[in-house]
């Protein structure tokens, strides 16, 4: 049990990514704090995790709302303590060239994704320090290392939450508090399905998207989430500061 007694947050965990790593640190023996925007399907997670034999319990929260993730952390910290921070709740954009972006969909993507994780590592910390220890484990991108074409603010969100994990790792490792970045590539989840309808021919560019891949396919999110669980346990004890890519060969 890599995840034994311990108290593990998780933004974003309504489905796809989040939902799978909830399931996977739960069966690893910890106690689930799962929060998202989507209700039903937060408490969806938690039902799973429960029925499964795993404890779980979810917490509404928008990540862009810094004093509802404060109170969130704050509850769970005084009840339990706070042991993993997973910040994995993000969002994309339609493809489009940087200066025909729409600047209200550009900012809603920066709020999610950079603001959102920066709030979530903000609200954890000073507990994880307090105490101590702890584990931060913030979900890039490939985009975090690659310029994706056509997708100028989700790349550049991406980037800043892996060196924005690099600087945590660098402040908070003296305290005992260990900071990584998972980079997923292209994983079959419902954000992906979204950003597919868009197309003509939705499956053929999901089979376009497969075959960039050296094993000719595209991840499942309990991949990722297998990833996650390394960077978040004991396994990872002396990794700090890295950005595990986890793409199918894609980048190399």
């Amino acid at each position: 049990m890599r995840l034994e007694d311990k108290t593990v947050v998780i933004t974003g965990a309504a489905a796809g990514i989040g939902e799978e790593t909830a399931k996977r640190c739960a069966e690893e023996g910890a106690r689930v704090v799962v929060t998202d925007v989507d209700t039903s399907g937060g408490e969806g997670t938690v039902a799973d995790v429960e029925d499964a034999g795993g404890e779980a319990e979810f917490h509404e929260l928008d990540v862009t709302d810094s004093e509802r993730f404060d109170a969130v952390v704050e509850t769970v910290a005084d009840e339990y303590g706070v042991d993993v921070m997973i910040n994995n709740a993000g969002t994309g954009h339609p493809g489009g060239s940087l200066e025909d972006l729409d600047d209200d969909i550009r900012d809603f993507v920066i709020d999610v994704n950079i603001k959102g994780v920066w709030n979530g590592c903000a609200a954890a910390l000073p507990h994880m320090k307090e105490r101590g220890h702890g584990s931060i484990v913030n979900v890039g991108s490939l985009a975090s290392i690659l310029g994706l074409p056509k997708q100028a603010a989700y790349s550049t969100t991406k980037a800043a939450v892996l060196n924005m994990t690099r600087t945590i790792a660098a402040e908070a490792g003296p305290y005992g508090v260990r900071a990584n970045a998972v980079c997923p590539g292209f994983t079959e989840t419902q954000m992906l399905d979204q950003y597919l309808e868009k197309r003509d021919d939705p499956e053929k560019a999901r089979q376009a998207m497969a075959e960039q891949y050296p094993l000719e396919r595209l991840g499942k999110p309990e991949e990722i989430a297998n990833a996650i669980l390394f960077l978040a346990s004991e396994d990872a004890s002396f990794v700090s500061g890295h950005g595990l890519v986890v793409d199918g060969g894609f980048s190399a």
